[in-house]
């Protein structure tokens, strides 16, 4: 199987954390931070060095600021549940994950600003969207539709001249795109760690500056304060509740030091130079329709296509049949395909990874062009 589903989740990972996932299932399968013996000390200190990795790669100032979770929507969910009320506005944008809309919506007062053809947000746009009672400021990195990169440091300028928190949802540039919090002007990050930062699934994580106050989301257990029935002011326990996935986080150091060596800007470029490949190939057969930014710039690797005349579900399972995995539909956002025109059927999304090939794109391109052939 050619997989091609890497904005869903990373396949192949970095053979470090192949190796460490082993040795710390093995070996460090503890309730970290939940006692005074040498087993907990260990968990809770290996924990202790991951944060300290993943603060280097966003350039934050105290790793004790990160807090790991489920996955990216949880961390969405704490940030926007700490902040938001019945009585306070967000500003969320259209192009935004279900994992964003979804909370967003269930307190019912906000404002979608809207993207244009090619995915894109205005910084402007974001700006008249304030109101008096705006609370949060919420935008995605990167669309995990068509990859749009959003113009994130002119919306964080513009939060940090009205005072409102930016939350940034980087389940699709964690990794596979630099991050700088503080030259962004970002005051919250929500991670997954299996996407772009090559690690597990079920761990996650969300960032918050010491200038966000948050009220607990979740209450329970922090192994600290167990004298008290309040959840912990302090981070990271104000958030993570329950026992942690010890090794799965500990292993997740391995794949975060392995993006550090490479870097995410060589990352990025290079995933970047398979996705334009396969634009310039796909421009060239008949039938196939691109969406979203056609050029290199303000782009991940992510690239979403139709078929003319077929429903994206028949083309991903054609693909299927090439042993080629894609993904079909609406992608948990439907009103980023209704920003892009393909609210009815959906796209075909074709995404590339830290390892993915050169071969991969002939093999992608060679099989869609049968299928288009054969349609026609």
């Amino acid at each position: 199987m050619l997989y091609l589903d890497h904005a869903a989740t990373s396949y192949q990972k970095s053979p470090a954390f192949y190796r460490a996932m082993d040795y710390y299932t093995r070996t460090h399968s503890v309730n970290a931070g939940r006692g005074g013996h040498s087993f907990s000390i260990s968990g809770a200190l290996g924990i202790a060095k991951t944060r300290e990795s993943l603060a280097r790669l966003f350039n934050i100032s105290n790793p004790d600021r990160i807090a790991f979770c489920q996955n990216a929507s949880m961390a969405l969910n704490l940030a926007i549940g700490g902040i938001l009320s019945d009585t306070t506005h967000a500003i969320v944008t259209q192009m935004e994950h279900n994992s964003v809309l979804r909370p967003v919506h269930r307190f019912g007062n906000y404002t979608m600003v809207s993207a244009d053809k090619k995915g894109f947000v205005s910084a402007d746009n974001v700006a008249r969207s304030i109101r008096p009672d705006t609370r949060l400021i919420i935008c995605t990195h990167a669309s995990n539709v068509c990859g749009s990169i959003q113009p994130i440091k002119e919306i964080g300028k513009i939060a940090k001249q009205y005072g409102i928190p930016l939350l940034l949802d980087a389940a699709q540039t964690a990794g596979a795109y630099p991050i700088d919090v503080k030259a962004l002007g970002v005051d919250m990050l929500a991670f997954s760690a299996h996407k772009g930062l090559l690690g597990p699934l079920g761990v996650g994580g969300l960032y918050v500056s010491e200038s966000v106050t948050l009220k607990p989301v979740l209450s329970g257990g922090t192994g600290t304060q167990s004298d008290r029935l309040f959840q912990p002011v302090e981070m990271p326990e104000l958030l993570e509740v329950g026992t942690q996935n010890t090794p799965a986080i500990m292993a997740l150091k391995a794949s975060v030091d392995y993006i550090l060596a490479r870097t995410p800007q060589a990352i990025h470029e290079y995933e970047l130079s398979l996705a334009m490949h396969l634009i310039e190939n796909l421009n060239n057969i008949p039938g196939i329709t691109v969406y979203g930014m056609t050029e290199k710039k303000n782009r991940n690797a992510t690239v979403l296509c139709n078929l003319a005349g077929m429903d994206s579900g028949g083309l991903a399972d054609r693909l299927n049949d090439f042993n080629i995995a894609t993904r079909a539909g609406w992608h948990c956002a439907y009103p980023a395909h209704c920003a892009l025109g393909t609210e009815q059927s959906g796209g075909v999304r074709i995404s590339f990874g830290a390892f993915s090939k050169t071969s991969d794109v002939a093999k992608v391109t060679d099989a869609i062009y049968r299928i288009a052939k054969q349609h026609r």
